[in-house]
């Protein structure tokens, strides 16, 4: 309702009394359909925080989680862990989407110059809008392509949030309604993660590290492709659960 008025939600309660016009019903009842069949409320209002930061959402791209927030903390605390050192960060978000993960590391680590990729023309023009109303055009740099292909190397952090949910599962509506492409990956929803964690550790700098969110069930078929790495570890989402719908592997 505070949408379809252009209000405060504030607004709602403090003119409680106030009529409504057919004019102004209509477009009310029209969100109330679209959130009947579960078409998610972002896409409705056409925005989501993330980070608690404001980023524009549409059905091009996915709804920023909540639970990928905790990708993003891990990562900020990773190079916070690491700070005082005389150069620039050089991190990157691929497969961006809405450019949530991009802009919320700019924002939240000064010192970072942060590359974004995605594959899609549409997600990449809402990221690259997110990245101009955050005014970070002057460090995050977006890039159409595959996966690691069109970043540069010596990267100090590389984060992904890609598709890893298997064909044919069973997903709420809610996440149904968002784009398969953004979802979906072959070999049981494993394929992009497993080529991630391939070619990550040509494009890394010394000591530098991998943030990936998967489902937990993927991490046995994994176990390959991390032999490449040092150690890692599977962190909790926010509801401190890490078999139940995320992980992040770091």
């Amino acid at each position: 309702m505070a949408h379809a008025l252009s209000v405060r939600r504030l607004d709602l309660y403090l003119q409680f009394d106030r009529p409504l016009s057919e004019a102004e019903l209509a477009p009310y009842r029209d969100l109330l359909s679209r959130r009947g069949r579960g078409e998610p409320v972002a896409y409705l209002v056409g925005h989501k925080e993330f980070m608690k930061l404001d980023f524009e959402v549409t059905p091009d791209v996915l709804v920023p989680n909540p639970d990928t927030e905790v990708l993003v903390e891990r990562a900020v605390s990773w190079v916070r862990e690491r700070s005082g050192e005389t150069r620039a960060v050089r991190i990157a978000d691929v497969g961006t989407g809405s450019g949530c993960i991009a802009v919320a590391i700019a924002h939240y680590v000064p010192e970072a110059v942060v590359w974004a990729s995605d594959i899609d023309d549409a997600a990449l023009a809402v990221a690259e809008r997110n990245v101009r109303n955050h005014g970070l055009g002057d460090r995050v740099t977006l890039l159409q392509g595959d996966l690691l292909a069109p970043l540069p190397a010596a990267l100090d952090v590389i984060c992904a949030n890609l598709p890893y949910v298997a064909a044919g599962s069973d997903l709420p509506v809610e996440v149904a309604a968002q784009p398969a492409r953004a979802l979906i990956a072959g070999d049981g929803g494993a394929a992009l993660v497993k080529r991630l964690l391939g070619e990550a550790p040509a494009k890394l700098a010394p000591g530098g590290a991998v943030f990936a969110e998967i489902d937990p069930s993927l991490q046995p078929g994994l176990l390959g492709a991390l032999e490449r790495y040092q150690g890692h570890r599977l962190h909790r989402d926010l509801g401190r659960h890490v078999r139940r719908r995320r992980a992040w592997i770091s």
